[in-house]
């Protein structure tokens, strides 16, 4: 049975049929430069584009090309447990669409389907531009990152057809530098879990998700709070050992990993839910992720109001800011604030992070901006009182906030 080592070297690549499968040649040939462990597995139609004796040669080792041949059957389950990264490129419309849909009828997809979606899986698309950009294809590549898979984007450019467009295989050097990046990553990933096994495990409050403010029986002020960064947060501590309690808000999203959830709908049903939390509860950590409404409605009505009205006038009151209630009940625990701005303007931004550390006394702030919410590729910035860190990804910032849960603050 293959083993993966200690430290992230193995990379797995697989190649689906595509006249850019010429690229990945190269992409091989500097990752094993770099003392990378590769193995290679090709589609039957890869096989009409680039020959297996150059795949052997730039890789040192025989590309794997028949899921049923003698001592490979299972080498879907061996591959992907030995592979500490898995690349998918050239990505075909067919192998995307396969994958989305959840079959298993080839090595490549039989493999995605063994995926353990803790690892880095990365899928660089090559086709026709008017292939990439078909609701099929498009509804296929959202489905898979909604399941983890990281999509590298495609480039413009003249394709093969003769056509200029997207769809074109991002080059070799942006490849290799995305391979590279999440393998750094990875390896941050390794020694942080070989340290979480000589600490105390470590109790963790994360709150999730907007709140719900009553008008009506039927009716609610609220937010775009999803929660999804939260439940990742949460599940890779979880995955970590910490000991996590996951206060969400009812329709937020859930992390897949078993913990205790407690949910809540309004600011006033937080403000109690939070307060038995920390009242009965010893957190070494609270990670205060929740968007929380700054007002309320004084008075919702009775029944549902009459939409033949004109007009309808609410009377809102302010709420009291709930991050500065946190420490009150609970000094003793770490508090990381999130902010949420929606502004180009510097010092605005600084003077926001400034009041959360003087007001609620908050160790670490994490701030980003609507701006990079609404493409669905978030960039964090991380404060802590003295230092800034910039422009991370979502798996930086886990990164960064379990290496603060175990004293090693890279801030």
């Amino acid at each position: 049975m293959l083993k993966s080592n200690t430290t992230p070297k193995n990379i797995l690549i697989l190649i689906s049929g595509s006249i850019a499968c010429y690229k990945v040649c190269t992409v091989i040939s500097q990752l094993k430069q770099k003392n990378y462990s590769i193995k290679v597995v090709m589609s039957e139609a890869a096989q009409k584009f680039i020959g297996i004796a150059t795949i052997e040669g730039l890789s040192s080792e025989m590309p794997i090309t028949d899921m049923y041949a003698g001592g490979s059957v299972m080498d879907h389950i061996h591959l992907a447990r030995w592979a500490d990264l898995i690349l998918l490129a050239p990505a075909t419309a067919n192998t995307i669409n396969k994958m989305a849909a959840g079959l298993g009828d080839d090595l490549i997809t039989t493999l995605f389907l063994a995926h353990d979606f803790q690892k880095p899986f990365l899928l660089t698309p090559a086709m026709n531009t008017k292939m990439y950009n078909h609701p099929t294809t498009q509804k296929s590549l959202t489905e898979l990152k909604k399941m983890g898979v990281e999509i590298l984007e495609t480039a413009s450019g003249v394709l093969a057809c003769g056509e200029v467009g997207y769809g074109r295989l991002l080059e070799p050097d942006l490849i290799i530098k995305a391979v590279e990046s999440r393998m750094t990553g990875c390896e941050k990933i390794k020694s942080i879990e070989k340290n979480i096994q000589n600490v105390n495990r470590k109790k963790i409050l994360i709150t999730s998700g907007g709140t719900q403010e009553p008008i009506d029986d039927v009716r609610v002020i609220t937010n775009k709070s999803t929660g999804k960064t939260a439940a990742f947060i949460c599940d890779q501590l979880i995955e970590s050992g910490f000991e996590v309690t996951y206060l969400h808000a009812e329709n937020a999203k859930l992390p897949m990993f078993d913990c205790d959830k407690v949910s809540y709908l309004s600011f006033q049903d937080i403000d109690l839910k939070i307060s038995d939390l920390l009242t009965k509860n010893n957190f070494d950590y609270i990670i205060h992720a929740a968007a929380i409404s700054d007002y309320s409605v004084v008075k919702s009505a009775n029944g549902k109001i009459d939409s033949d009205e004109e007009y309808l006038t609410l009377q809102l009151k302010k709420n009291p800011k709930l991050i500065q209630k946190i420490k009150k009940l609970s000094p003793n625990s770490k508090l990381i604030g999130f902010k949420l701005t929606s502004t180009t303007d510097a010092t605005t931004i600084q003077n926001k992070i400034n009041g959360l550390f003087e007001m609620a006394h908050c160790d670490y702030v994490i701030q980003n901006d609507w701006a990079t919410v609404k493409t669905g590729r978030s960039v964090f910035n991380l404060y802590s009182k003295n230092n800034k860190t910039e422009n991370l990804t979502v798996d930086d910032l886990v990164i960064e906030i379990t290496q603060i849960i175990l004293n090693q603050e890279s801030v």
